[in-house]
């Protein structure tokens, strides 16, 4: 991933943004999503590459906790081990901010990021129903954690 640049995201990345989001999601954050998690100072990332943006992360952080809000890689660069970079990069922050615990929420039917999140430690903690919008009705979440506070011992 050598080529791949993080930096902050900012109102500029927006429209950009907009268009990974739109495009590999069938149910896509809105602009003013991404314009409050600015104006919120969650963590926010771009992940650039030489000619296009690869993808962006967005952490909100409260207290020792970790919530993971929003991961997206652009379609055309998917199955490169970008997302899966990304997340490292994402659980690393957290560990050096001392976070105790990386929770988020992922479809039911996403099981390909669900294999990710289980390959980098992350578990299941539990079903929110009705979380997502779906093409019939609503879809159920999967809650997912990692917990940081037994690889926080190993290091010590």
């Amino acid at each position: 991933m050598k080529d791949l640049v993080r930096r902050p995201m900012n109102e500029a990345d927006l429209a950009e943004v907009l268009q990974i989001e739109r495009s590999a999601n069938r149910f896509p954050w809105s602009k003013q999503n991404f314009a409050d998690c600015l104006s919120g100072n969650y963590q926010s990332w771009v992940y650039q590459l030489p000619d296009s943006m690869a993808g962006y992360l967005i952490v909100q952080n409260i207290l020792d906790e970790a919530h993971l809000l929003n991961i997206c890689v652009q379609p055309q660069q998917q199955g490169k081990g970008i997302g899966r970079f990304m997340l490292e990069q994402m659980i690393n922050d957290a560990q050096q901010r001392q976070a105790k615990l990386i929770v988020l929420e992922v479809r039911r039917s996403n099981h390909r990021a669900q294999q990710l999140y289980l390959q980098q430690g992350f578990n299941e903690m539990s079903i929110r129903r009705g979380y997502y919008p779906a093409e019939q009705g609503r879809e159920d979440a999967v809650l997912m954690g990692l917990d940081l506070s037994l690889t926080m011992d190993f290091a010590e």
